[in-house]
């Protein structure tokens, strides 16, 4: 049976209750939340019913301290088979959260005094983890040349300090997927001064169909012996309350040092067994699920993509990946949190800021815009969203 996507299969009394992060929750009632890189959409039944025959044999035991072997043999087959990534089981970990594999990549390799780059704009927890074990940031800018980011100037930014190069493939929040030839210049960038990649392919099941995702371990195992990377399963299937992600790698020694800064071995670190069954239902057994809510997120992408081309004082480039639009409003006389206060206060539509606080300084002006909703809330989300254009062109 084909999944629907619309306001029918919406529990909205549900998300008033639960979904926090800028979402329904935590909005005042009547606001309506295009923020928080969440869907709005429940999860697929063979996720519920995963997690409830496991909780019916009435057992919560401790789990192997680096998580489930059938968990692990799922996500490489996954990664071998969807991405080409030559991925063994034995170097993946699953932990609770892509954000806190990031969190312990960045403590696996970086020292007080070590340079890391950042790019920018870029999702805040780059800068977070990295910050959070004492290295300085360095901000590389997104320019886009001929359609693509280009990274010619790359090489630039990179000093004996170096020690780690963020990459968000595909990238958040400016949706673009990495053409190979862009993947080797960095990784041979990393192979000519020793820097470690921090490889965060989170969005990477969310490819529309005009474009193609390419993982930079395509390149090789050992070409990837400094890369150790981070996959999660919120974005994809809708399970971000049960945090669960994993952390993978190709270089056995790397790989052990991350298990450490992890403290898994020591129970302190680990992820739930209902999050590892979940998980293992997404991958085993919700595909079509996957395939239905993609092809409803890219006509949410077109539909909104024309809107915005008619509306006044905003342009936005069209997104090869993610559920986000990042929507250009530089052209408006106020700033993008100024803005955004000013739409949800007088339209009752929230949307993301650019800025410092979540992308960077790059991203000011800038406006993130969730489309993991039904066409009727994102329709009227804009319609709202157009007045408030409207509105404040006029002041």
């Amino acid at each position: 049976m084909t999944p629907v996507f619309d306001n029918s299969t919406i529990h909205f009394d549900i998300l008033r209750q639960r979904a926090c992060n800028m979402r329904w929750a935590e909005q005042e009632e009547g606001v309506i939340p295009l923020t928080a890189a969440d869907m709005d959409f429940p999860c697929a039944p063979e996720i519920v019913q995963a997690v409830v025959s496991y909780a019916q044999a009435g057992y919560f035991s401790y789990t192997p301290k680096t998580g489930l072997p059938e968990f692990k043999e799922s996500i490489a087959r996954m990664l071998n088979e969807k991405k080409k990534e030559p991925i063994s089981p034995d170097l993946i970990l699953p932990i609770d959260s892509a954000a806190r594999a990031m969190s312990v990549i960045a403590k696996t390799v970086l020292r007080p005094g070590d340079e890391a780059i950042v790019c920018d704009p870029v999702d805040y927890l780059f800068k977070t983890s990295m910050e959070a074990a004492g290295a300085k940031i360095i901000l590389f800018p997104m320019e886009f040349k001929n359609g693509r980011i280009d990274f010619s100037r790359l090489e630039d930014y990179i000093t004996p300090r170096t020690k780690m190069f963020g990459l968000c493939n595909p990238h958040n929040p400016l949706g673009m997927c990495y053409p190979l030839e862009d993947l080797d210049h960095i990784l041979k960038l990393s192979e000519k001064y020793g820097f470690y990649i921090m490889n965060d392919e989170i969005w990477s099941d969310i490819i529309y169909s005009d474009a193609r995702f390419h993982s930079i371990l395509e390149l090789g195992a050992e070409r990837n012996a400094r890369t150790l990377s981070v996959f999660g399963f919120s974005k994809s299937y809708g399970i971000a309350g049960l945090r669960v992600g994993c952390l993978y790698g190709t270089d056995q020694k790397l790989f052990d040092q991350a298990v450490d800064a992890s403290q898994a071995d020591s129970t302190i670190g680990g992820i739930s067994s209902l999050s590892q069954i979940a998980g293992m239902a997404c991958l085993d057994q919700c595909g079509y699920w996957l395939d239905a809510f993609v092809k409803h997120l890219q006509g949410n992408r077109d539909y909104a993509l024309e809107r915005i081309s008619r509306m006044p004082g905003i342009s936005c480039r069209k997104p090869e990946a993610t559920f986000v639009l990042f929507a250009d409003i530089r052209g408006l006389p106020v700033s993008a949190l100024e803005f955004t206060e000013f739409a949800k206060k007088n339209f009752r539509v929230a949307v993301v800021p650019g800025g410092e606080t979540f992308f960077g300084p790059g991203s000011e002006g800038y406006i993130r815009i969730c489309l993991a909703t039904s066409r009727e809330i994102l329709e009227e989300g804009l319609n709202r969203l157009e007045e408030a254009l409207k509105a404040i062109g006029e002041r």
